[in-house]
């Protein structure tokens, strides 16, 4: 089982190495601003100390006012886990970059979220309908879908 990092304590060290990317920290998770989530995401992987090489889960929730990307990262060499999030405000077109060339495993899953909720991933190799067909109408994740 890995140790989880507290969010507000990584958080003080993301925001020193890279300022103005740093929404909040709590003992759960960081949050982060969506313009500089591959920043960050760079960051916690390639900083010693922190070496998240492994991502288990991406995922994402409509809150209505904000859609929140969520990212579990593990670090294999330090027993270390961090709940990583941001959140995206624009329902009409809601993108975020993809960490897809930093971590494979996102692959399926950015796919898998933009199908069902609508949120483009920017930079993703192949961000295309994954359990619908191609002119669905809509996402039947989005709260506000009928």
């Amino acid at each position: 089982m890995t140790v989880a990092l507290n969010g507000e304590e990584t958080g003080k060290k993301v925001a020193e190495a890279i300022p103005g990317s740093v929404v909040s920290g709590d003992k759960n998770s960081l949050i982060v601003e969506s313009k500089s989530l591959l920043q960050v995401a760079e960051y916690l992987k390639n900083t010693p100390g922190m070496e998240f090489d492994y991502l288990t889960v991406v995922t994402a929730v409509d809150y209505l006012d904000y859609f929140e990307v969520v990212y579990r990262l593990v670090s294999m060499k330090n027993n270390q886990s961090l709940m990583l999030k941001t959140r995206v405000f624009d329902r009409v077109n809601p993108t975020v970059a993809s960490v897809t060339g930093l971590w494979r495993a996102a692959y399926y899953q950015e796919r898998e979220i933009y199908d069902l909720l609508g949120i483009k991933f920017e930079g993703h190799p192949y961000l295309k309908r994954l359990l619908l067909w191609e002119g669905f109408e809509g996402y039947p994740l989005r709260r506000d879908y009928l």
